[in-house]
């Protein structure tokens, strides 16, 4: 978790000096979730997120510099700099995309467990999404169909009370707007503190083996909060001060140091790690800025199945 929140300063600080374009989403203040969830899943689980993902790569095996230079658009980036921040994807390491499209990715999970369904192989697919995608089509549909198939999949919602800009609450009709809904498709519903790792851990794994059991999906909501915006651009005025700070001091980063001074590990060690993770991502930094930029020939390669860009019919 410190490498995450470290990584996702350093791209902020890359963009404010221009050293990265576009825009980007910090997942800043959920990095319970991912971390929790990765470590309850097998290696070659598949696991699909959102434009805020860079969380979940990591989580998933992405190194900082990896992450980095993708958003620099740098040949050693993830993609080779033609995914940028908002699609961060690591095959090899189960990590099948970040998605732009609010709740797309939903029957890609679908599908990505029908397949292990199909081959027997044991995987466990998992859909990471926000509030917001809850009042989208994908989300009822998917449900519908992977309860219907019991299909191993888990649906995580990551709630930050806010579909962009707009509270969830003042347009949603229920007030878990994932978990509430869990039993209009007969599948288990769960509310937990996305910011506590270890009821995270427990819920996923229990989530995960019910579906390697042939039991079908798990809907889990994940209750956190962004401290950043909506994106960099977004001041986030939007939300009450009290709030805000009810939230920070519930910190993910904080908990967890909490839960560690409690299980014994000493000052020392915890602010060891943190320099460690500080000095790990200070590398990744200079590693990203001193790499290749990204190859224009290269922009239509990992487009079509056999490497061709003509027209076919």
């Amino acid at each position: 978790m410190l490498l995450i929140r470290r990584t996702e300063k350093a791209a902020y600080d890359l963009f404010m000096s221009g050293l990265v374009k576009g825009t980007t989403h910090l997942a800043s203040g959920q990095e319970a979730v991912a971390v929790g969830a990765s470590a309850a899943l097998r290696p070659d689980d598949y696991v699909f997120a959102t434009y805020r993902g860079h969380h979940h790569a990591i989580a998933r095996g992405a190194t900082p510099e990896e992450c980095l230079a993708e958003l620099m658009s740098k040949a050693t980036g993830l993609c080779q700099g033609k995914g940028g921040s908002m699609h961060l994807t690591k095959a090899s390491a189960g990590m099948l995309g970040s998605y732009a499209i609010v709740g797309s990715h939903l029957p890609m999970a679908a599908g990505a467990a029908w397949s292990a369904l199909l081959r027997g192989s044991g995987q466990v697919a998992v859909a990471f999404f926000g509030d917001g995608a809850t009042n989208i089509g994908a989300f009822h549909e998917t449900l519908n169909l992977a309860a219907v198939w019991r299909l191993p999949v888990l649906f995580i919602c990551e709630n930050n009370f806010y579909m962009e800009y707009t509270a969830i609450g003042t347009v949603t009709s229920v007030a878990n707007p994932a978990a509430d809904r869990a039993a209009g498709y007969g599948l288990p519903g769960h509310v937990i503190d996305g910011n506590d790792l270890l009821p995270v851990h427990a819920a996923v794994a229990d989530a995960a083996a019910r579906a390697r059991a042939g039991e079908g999906p798990t809907v889990i909501e994940a209750q956190t909060y962004r401290h950043y915006g909506h994106s960099r651009t977004d001041p986030a005025k939007y939300r009450p001060d009290e709030e805000v700070q009810r939230w920070l001091e519930r910190d993910p980063l904080s908990v967890a140091r909490r839960r560690l001074e409690e299980a014994g590990v000493t000052e020392t060690e915890l602010d060891a790690a943190e320099e460690r993770a500080e000095h790990s991502v200070a590398a990744a930094v200079d590693a990203a800025k001193n790499a290749p930029d990204a190859d224009p020939a290269e922009a239509f390669t990992d487009v079509w199945a056999d490497g061709g860009s003509a027209w076919r019919t």
